[in-house]
């Protein structure tokens, strides 16, 4: 495919394929690293979907909104410290409104309430299924040096959703959803624009600038087009567009030649400002978008790793109470704000201990610690 996507326009990166056989139509710096911004709750999604397919979340289960996830800024649905969101909802305020709080909650509620935690997790998926140039240090996109992608992992995380858990790529073609009586409206302006486009996601910090995942069903193909770095929100769709055009005619066999009265191409690539490099050197990275493809998409998702949970000899106490009553304030204390389930425990000298029991180490600590953010005091004991 030998024309630009868009003549005089500025943009970092581009990336247009066939989701259904992984055969790359365009690229343009396809394997440079970019700041990936919101397109990073793909990944956070990714692993969302994981944890339904496994019976670890349902959709119809709450999630517990802490001081750090409701702090996050600054697109946030604004779900207060404490409060609860179903899952289902959560998934919805990713994809239509991109929201920064409940994409730290989801992370939060999935790995042991530290996001940290949830952002390794990420990373290492995204080696296992092939993604040789992305480095995920939060759940959500927000700055960070080392949070690196590049177009072409993103078009293989993307297909990796859709051949992993189709049942759940309705998520993506959103157009508006209302919650507490708000109505909000997806960025994604080719879901408005596009015949047959049916996702994806919408990305933007300072940094990373305007990207774009966009993907569209047509005469029986399923593209999608990646676009980072764009100057502004119209250029990123109008890159996609045309992307997704001149793909549709490549795979309907139609020659791609430029407009007579078109100038000729001015593509300008502008470098992500970045003071440092971050690269992820997977040894065992697939060399070609054909070969990647094939491990994104393989038949079985390699599942999300979540041993830091698993049951051991710890716990954590969250105080000791002369009354049963107020024992039971606690209990209800730190389940509204942290989401932990804690027992009543009799103490030898009669009072009465909130806890929370066998757990492994690294749990008790992750729990201890959400709860120092919420202000609860406790301590983990073996």
């Amino acid at each position: 495919m030998c024309v630009m996507p868009v003549y005089g326009a500025s943009y970092r990166a581009a990336l247009v394929a066939d989701m259904d056989t992984g055969r790359v139509l365009y690229q343009e710096n396809a394997t440079a690293q970019n700041y990936p911004a919101s397109l990073t709750k793909i990944m956070t999604l990714y692993l969302t979907f994981d944890a339904l397919e496994h019976g670890r979340l349902h959709l119809d289960d709450y999630l517990i909104v802490s001081k750090s996830a409701a702090a996050a800024e600054p697109v946030k649905l604004g779900v207060p410290a404490g409060n609860k969101i179903k899952v289902e909802d959560a998934i919805k305020a990713l994809t239509v409104l991109s929201a920064n709080d409940i994409a730290r909650a989801l992370a939060e509620n999935l790995k042991g309430g530290m996001e940290g935690n949830f952002a390794d997790l990420m990373t290492r998926v995204a080696r296992e299924i092939g993604l040789s140039g992305t480095n995920f240090e939060n759940s959500s996109g927000l700055p960070n040096d080392d949070h690196m992608t590049t177009a072409r992992d993103m078009a293989l995380l993307s297909m990796a959703v859709y051949k992993h858990f189709p049942q759940y790529w309705k998520y993506f073609s959103i157009n508006t959803w209302t919650y507490n009586g708000k109505t909000y409206t997806n960025g994604n302006r080719l879901l408005r624009t596009y015949p047959g486009c049916d996702g994806m996601k919408t990305g933007y910090t300072r940094k990373s600038k305007y990207s774009l995942v966009a993907t569209a069903r047509r005469d029986g193909h399923h593209l999608i087009a990646v676009v980072l770095g764009a100057d502004n929100k119209d250029v990123r769709a109008n890159v996609a567009t045309n992307l997704l055009n001149r793909g549709f005619e490549l795979v309907a066999g139609t020659p791609v030649t430029a407009s007579a009265s078109a100038p000729a191409p001015t593509y300008t690539y502008t470098a992500p400002a970045t003071t440092q490099s971050y690269t992820v050197n997977y040894a065992a990275a697939p060399t070609t978008f054909s070969a990647a493809y094939n491990v994104a998409t393989a038949q079985t998702a390699p599942r999300a790793d979540v041993s830091n949970n698993a049951p051991g000899n710890a716990g954590v106490q969250f105080g000791a109470f002369s009354s049963r009553a107020a024992a039971q304030t606690q209990v209800n204390n730190v389940m509204n704000l942290i989401g932990v389930g804690t027992v009543i425990e009799t103490a030898p000298n009669g009072m009465f201990r909130v806890r929370v029991n066998n757990l492994s180490e690294s749990a008790a600590q992750n729990i201890r610690a959400r709860a120092q953010n919420a202000g609860i005091d406790c301590y983990v004991f073996h």
